[in-house]
């Protein structure tokens, strides 16, 4: 096997506890690459998980100014090293990199599977034509993880394009699929959380069709 980012040999690490279970799990990084991915631990915002902020950071007091609140959590930091990981694994379409978090996904968002309907931010028909999948469900997939699939997007210009400005005052493109079973408990699922512009678009629109508690995560902050 080959770390599949650097492609060097990899060491299969099995333990006594999955030689006894006959389930080790398969390696997909190296030791030296996983390290260049920075996990989130504190000091970071209480409510969306940025990086050094002991208290609540200024994208989410605005968005409590506006009556907004934020319950967000993420796993890493949008460090070189995962800008890189979602520049292959997105752009260039390498489909295998999904799943090189999914133990983390699967470990973080598993307790949460029986309470929360699991939604994933969806891309749009053409950005789907290109790519071939759907970043964010490759994720869900790997990770072995149950998700509703109840949301559609109108094309628009990538987020990875836009300036903050932009992002914060991005139209209406979302909408829930006729007649979807929306649950009261929704956990929107996404790739990278910014300035949380997406994640509020959504989580209004799902409040307005029946939710009563939404929540959301990212693998990246």
């Amino acid at each position: 096997m080959k770390c599949l980012l650097c492609q060097q040999p990899l060491q299969p690490k099995i333990s006594f506890k999955n030689l006894i279970r006959l389930d080790s799990k398969q390696e997909t990084l190296c030791q030296d690459c996983f390290k260049t991915f920075n996990q989130i631990t504190a000091p970071y915002c209480p409510t969306c998980y940025k990086i050094d902020q002991a208290d609540s950071c200024l994208d989410c007091q605005l968005w409590e100014r506006q009556h907004l609140p934020v319950h967000h959590f993420s796993l890493y930091s949008y460090n070189d090293a995962m800008k890189h990981y979602f520049k292959t694994y997105k752009f260039t379409g390498d489909y295998l990199l999904r799943g090189i978090f999914a133990e983390e996904i699967r470990t973080a968002l598993k307790p949460y599977e029986k309470e929360y309907q699991l939604i994933p931010v969806p891309i749009s028909s053409q950005t789907f034509n290109t790519r071939g999948f759907n970043q964010v469900t490759g994720l869900l997939d790997a990770a072995g993880l149950a998700y509703s699939d109840l949301l559609r997007k109108e094309h628009t210009e990538k987020q990875s394009h836009k300036n903050r400005q932009q992002r914060l005052q991005g139209a209406q493109v979302f909408h829930v699929n006729e007649k979807s079973d929306l649950k009261q408990r929704v956990l929107i699922v996404d790739d990278i959380y910014t300035t949380g512009a997406t994640i509020q678009t959504i989580k209004q629109l799902v409040l307005a069709k029946g939710a009563k508690e939404v929540i959301s995560f990212s693998l990246a902050r």
